[in-house]
C-alpha cells in the first residue's frame, strides 16, 4: 500500500471593518490519499455482548486454603434464556479446575462440559425457551495465583482474587483476602456471565476462621460456628446489580458503624485506624443525603460499606454496597490535619451507587455512562460542602490530565475500536468526561441537567444503558435536540483549539472579539460552543451569550466607553486549549474582578510571566487570596516579584507564614523563603521551627528546605526522621540523602523500600536513583539487588518504570564514564601509572554497566504490560 500527503499551504484570511486589517493564519491541514487498489480491512467494533442466556441469580458458597491460595466454591447458577431456545450454555471461568457440573434437579443430574481455562461450555439436557428457568451447580477450585497477569493504568492487575501474606511470612502485613472484579476479572473465582450487560441478584456463604471479619454485597443475615472451628457468613443481595459488582474481603478488620436513614453505614479498617473511621469516612452520611437530594432519586441499596484493603490494585472500586478502597485513604489525626487523601474518592465511588451500579453502561465501550458521571460526582460535592472555587479547582486538575493524556492520545469518547477493554479506564473516560458533563450542565441550566439526570434514573434503574439512553432522557426532559452535543462531545475525538483577540475602535467605540477555532478539522469537529462573553465597563457587567460555531468568529457590541475587560467564556467552563490575548492591566483587572477561580489562575499564571509592576503587585496581593489554592499559585509564581521586590515579598512570605492555618500554603511558603533567602536568620529560625511543626506536610517541606539554609543541619535533622513512618517525611528524609547523602545513607534507602506502600514508593524510588548517581561503585552494586526487584517485581508498571529508569540512567552514567576513560587514555603512555589507573577503571566500569544490562535484559524477556513494553521498545 502507498499512502501519499498533499500539504495543503496555510490560508490568509483578511479581515475588514471596524478592526484594522489582520491576517489569520489557519492550522496546516493535510489530507491523506490511499492507494485505490488496497483492498478493504473489517474494522474493529467491540460490540455489546449478545444476550444468550439471562442470569437470574448466582449463590456461591466459597472457603480458602491460604497456604495454597486457592478457594474452593460451589456455585449455583440460576438462569433463563434470554429468547432464542437454547440447549449450550456458555459461561465465563478463567484458570480454575472444574470437578463437577450438574443440573439441579431431584435428583442433580452430571452435565457434560468442556473447558479451556476460559470458557466452560456445558451441554444442557435438553432445549430451553424463554419461559424455562434452569439452575445449574458447579464444584470448582479458582486458584488466581497461577493465572496469566494482565491489567491497566487504572486497574493493574486482573486476577480477580488477591491473597495477601496468605502464609503470614511477613509480620508486619496482616493477612487479607479481597477481590476486584472490573472490568471482567470475577470470573477468576466463580463462575458466572461477566458482561456488564448482565446483572442478577445473589448470595454467598464465606467459611472464615472466627478470627477474621468478612464484607459482601447486601445483608449479612447469619452466621454459624462450625464443628471445626471455623465460622460461616451468610450475605444476601437481593437487588440485581452486574456481575462485575460482586465481591468479598476477608480480614482481621475493626468495624465502626453508623446509620442513616435506618439503613447501615460501615467502616471496616485495620485496628490501628480504627480510632480514626470518622475522620476518615464520617461525611459519608451527608454524602448519602446531599446525592439522593440533589438527583431526586433516594440511595437505592440497602446498606453501604467502606473498606481499606492491602495492597490493591487500584484507587477503590463501587462494588454495590461494599466500596473497597486502597490503603492510601487510611489516615491518623495527625496526617489529616494535611487534608484528605481520600475524601474525593469516597465521593466518587458512592456517586457510582447510582451511575454505574443502579444504571450500569451496556459495553466497555460505552464506560464514560459510569466513569464520567462518577468524576463529576466528585465536582458535585464540593461545589456543596466547600464552594464553587474548590469544585472548579478539581475542573482545572481533570483539564490538565485530560490533556497531557491527549497529547498522545485524542479518542472518541464512546469508542468501539478499542484493542482492550482496560484502554478505556483513561482520562477521555474519567476526566474529559467530568469536563462535558459540567458543560451540558452550564448548557441546559440546573433544572433541566438535574431533571434529566433524575428522569434518566428512573427510567433506566437495575438497567443497562449506552450513552445514546442518556441523550435521550436529556431530550424528553428539555425537549430540545441535542444530537449537535453528543455527536462532536462523546462520538468524536479531540477539543476545541481557541485563539481570542480584541480589539477597541474608539471613535466607533465598538468593542470586537475575534475567536479562532484552530483545531485539526481533518481530526477534530468544528466545534459548536455556545458560551458567555462578560464585558466590564464602567464598574457594570454585561453578558452577552453568543455561539461559536465557525472556524473564524467575530462579535462586535457598542460600548459607551473603553471596556475594562472583555472574559470570554465567562463561566470559564469550556473543555479547550486557548490563547486568551489580554494585555497585562487586564489580566490583572480580571484577577480583581471576574468572580471565577479559574479567572484568578490564569491571571496570576500570566502575570507570572510578566516583568510589569502591576503583576507583581497583583501576585504579591493574591498571597492573601481567599482560596488555598490561588495562595498557592501565587507562592509558586514569585520568582520574578523576589527580583523586584525581595524584601516585600520576604516580610509577606514571613506573616504568611504565621498567620496561615492551611498546612499546605504554609509549607510551601517556607519552602520558597528557604530557597530564596537560606542566609537571613528569621527564615532560617522559621525553617527549624517548622521541623517541628505537628503537621507532616510542613515539617517534610521544612526539612526539604534545611538543604538550602545548611547541609549539616539537613542531614542532623533528616537523621532524626530517619526512623518515621509517614511517608511525607520518609520522602522528605530521602530527598535530602538525594542532594547531600554520600555512602552511609545507602542502608536508610535499602531498609526502608521494604516498609513503604502505595503511590509514595513512586518518589522513593526516583529520590534512591539519583542519590546513587553520586555515588561509588560499591555503594551502587548493593544497589542492585533492590532495583532490580522494583524492575521486576513491583506490582504496578509505573512503579516498574521507575526502577527501570534509575537503571538506565545509572548505565548511562558508566557509557559517559568509559567514552571520557578511553579519551584519557589516548592521551597518556600506554606504561605509565596513569594508564594503569584509567584501565581499571575502564574495567570496573564495564562490569557495572554488564551488571545493569543484564537487568535491563532480564526485564525485555518478562514484561507484559503493554504500555511499558512500548516504552522500552519491546515487541
Amino acid at each position: 500500500m502507498t499512502n501519499k500527503t498533499l500539504l495543503i499551504a496555510s490560508v490568509l484570511l483578511f479581515i475588514f471593518g471596524c478592526k484594522p486589517t489582520e491576517t489569520i493564519t489557519l492550522p496546516e491541514q493535510v489530507i491523506e490519499i490511499n492507494d485505490p487498489n488496497k483492498l478493504p480491512e473489517p474494522a474493529i467494533y467491540q460490540a455489546s455482548n449478545t444476550k444468550i442466556f439471562d442470569l437470574v441469580h448466582t449463590k456461591l458458597d466459597v472457603k480458602f486454603n491460604w497456604e495454597k491460595a486457592y478457594l474452593y466454591g460451589k456455585a449455583e447458577l440460576t438462569l433463563k434464556p434470554y429468547f432464542h431456545p437454547n440447549n449450550t450454555l456458555a459461561l465465563n471461568a478463567r484458570g480454575m479446575d472444574i470437578n463437577k457440573v450438574q443440573l439441579v434437579s431431584k435428583p442433580n443430574l452430571d452435565l457434560k462440559y468442556h473447558y479451556d481455562d476460559l470458557m466452560l461450555i456445558i451441554d444442557l439436557d435438553k432445549e430451553y425457551t424463554r419461559n424455562d428457568t434452569l439452575k445449574i451447580l458447579i464444584d470448582y477450585t479458582a486458584k488466581p495465583d497461577e493465572l496469566t497477569e494482565g491489567g491497566s493504568d487504572a486497574i493493574s492487575s486482573d486476577k480477580g482474587l488477591y491473597f495477601i501474606n496468605p502464609r503470614g511470612e511477613e509480620k508486619d502485613k496482616p493477612q487479607q483476602i479481597w477481590t476486584q472484579g472490573e472490568t471482567q476479572s470475577n470470573s477468576a473465582w466463580f463462575p458466572t456471565i461477566d458482561s456488564p450487560n448482565e446483572r442478577c441478584t445473589g448470595e454467598i456463604a464465606i467459611t472464615v476462621e472466627e478470627k477474621y471479619k468478612t464484607l459482601s454485597n447486601g445483608i449479612l443475615n447469619l452466621q454459624t460456628i462450625n464443628a471445626d472451628g471455623t465460622r460461616t457468613d451468610y450475605w444476601e443481595m437481593d437487588q440485581p446489580h452486574a456481575p462485575y459488582l460482586f465481591m468479598m474481603a476477608i480480614g482481621e478488620f475493626s468495624i465502626t458503624k453508623e446509620t442513616w436513614k435506618g439503613i447501615d453505614v460501615d467502616y471496616y479498617l485495620e485496628k490501628d485506624y480504627a480510632p480514626y473511621a470518622k475522620d476518615i469516612f464520617g461525611l459519608t452520611p451527608e454524602m448519602l443525603e446531599f446525592y439522593s437530594n440533589r438527583l431526586g432519586v433516594t440511595y437505592p441499596w440497602k446498606k453501604y460499606s467502606q473498606i481499606v484493603v492491602r495492597d490493591y490494585v487500584s484507587g477503590a472500586m463501587e462494588n454495590t454496597t461494599a466500596v473497597i478502597h486502597g490503603e492510601f485513604v487510611q489516615q491518623t489525626k495527625r496526617e489529616l490535619l494535611d487534608g484528605s487523601a481520600g475524601e474525593d474518592v469516597i465521593a466518587h465511588e458512592l456517586f457510582h451507587h447510582w451511575f454505574g451500579d443502579l444504571v450500569t453502561c451496556e459495553s466497555w465501550s460505552n464506560l464514560p455512562l459510569n466513569e464520567s458521571f462518577a468524576t463529576y460526582g466528585e465536582y458535585l460535592w464540593n461545589e456543596y460542602k466547600y464552594g464553587a472555587d474548590k469544585a472548579d479547582y478539581g475542573l482545572k486538575n481533570d483539564l490538565a490530565a485530560y490533556l497531557q493524556e491527549a497529547e498522545e492520545t485524542q479518542v472518541d469518547m464512546i469508542r468501539f475500536n478499542y484493542e482492550s477493554r482496560e484502554d478505556m479506564f483513561d482520562a477521555h473516560s474519567y476526566q474529559k468526561g467530568g469536563r462535558i458533563l459540567h458543560m451540558l450542565r452550564n448548557y441546559l441550566g440546573d433544572d433541566a441537567f438535574f431533571e434529566s439526570l433524575k428522569f434518566y434514573l428512573n427510567k433506566n434503574k437495575f438497567t443497562d444503558v449506552e450513552m445514546h439512553e442518556f441523550r435521550l432522557a436529556c431530550e424528553d426532559v428539555t425537549g430540545e435536540d441535542l444530537n449537535w452535543f453528543f455527536n462532536q462531545w462523546f462520538y468524536a475525538s479531540g477539543h476545541p483549539i481557541l485563539n481570542i483577540s480584541y480589539d477597541y475602535n474608539d471613535s466607533l467605540k465598538v468593542q470586537t472579539v475575534y475567536i479562532s477555532q484552530e483545531q485539526n478539522f481533518n481530526t477534530t469537529p468544528l466545534y459548536k460552543l455556545p458560551i458567555a462573553i462578560d464585558i466590564y465597563v464602567e464598574g457594570k457587567v454585561e453578558r452577552k451569550e453568543v455561539v461559536i460555531d465557525k472556524a473564524i468568529n467575530v462579535f462586535s457590541y457598542e460600548m459607551t466607553s473603553k471596556p475594562d475587560l472583555v472574559n470570554v467564556d465567562g463561566d470559564k467552563m469550556l473543555l479547550c486549549e486557548k490563547v486568551d490575548n489580554h494585555s497585562t492591566h487586564e489580566w490583572a483587572f480580571m484577577y480583581y474582578n471576574a468572580p471565577k477561580y479559574m479567572d484568578r489562575y490564569e491571571a496570576i499564571r500570566k502575570l507570572a510571566e510578566v516583568n510589569e509592576s502591576i503583576a507583581t503587585k497583583t501576585i504579591i496581593d493574591a498571597l492573601e487570596d481567599k482560596f488555598d489554592q490561588i495562595r498557592r499559585t501565587a507562592i509558586r509564581s514569585l520568582d520574578i516579584a523576589i527580583k523586584n521586590n525581595p524584601n516585600v515579598v520576604k516580610s509577606k512570605l514571613i506573616t504568611l507564614v504565621k498567620n496561615e492555618s492551611n498546612t499546605r500554603v504554609k509549607g510551601d511558603a517556607i519552602g520558597v523563603l528557604a530557597k530564596h533567602f537560606s542566609d537571613d536568620a528569621t527564615v532560617v529560625e522559621i525553617v527549624k521551627k517548622g521541623v517541628e511543626e505537628e503537621s507532616y506536610y510542613v515539617s517534610g517541606k521544612s526539612l526539604n528546605a534545611l538543604a538550602y539554609s545548611s547541609k549539616e543541619d539537613a542531614l542532623t535533622y533528616a537523621k532524626k526522621y530517619e526512623n518515621e513512618t509517614n511517608l511525607t517525611l520518609i520522602n522528605s528524609v530521602a530527598a535530602i540523602y538525594e542532594k547531600h547523602g554520600g555512602p552511609e545513607q545507602n542502608k536508610f534507602f535499602i531498609e526502608k523500600y521494604t516498609h513503604i506502600d502505595g503511590f509514595g514508593k513512586y518518589s522513593f524510588i526516583s529520590s534512591y536513583g539519583n542519590y546513587l548517581q553520586k555515588q561509588p561503585d560499591n555503594v551502587i552494586e548493593e544497589a542492585l539487588p533492590l532495583l532490580e526487584e522494583v524492575s521486576l517485581k513491583e506490582e504496578a508498571w509505573w512503579m516498574r518504570m521507575t526502577g527501570i529508569n534509575a537503571i538506565a540512567e545509572l548505565e548511562n552514567k558508566y557509557v559517559q564514564q568509559l567514552i571520557d576513560y578511553r579519551k584519557e587514555l589516548k592521551a597518556v603512555k600506554s606504561d605509565s601509572p596513569e594508564a594503569v589507573d584509567l584501565n581499571a577503571k575502564i574495567e570496573s566500569a564495564e562490569k557495572q554497566r554488564s551488571q545493569l544490562m543484564a537487568i535491563i535484559d532480564k526485564v525485555k524477556e518478562t514484561e507484559t504490560n503493554p504500555r511499558l513494553k512500548q516504552i522500552l521498545g519491546i515487541k
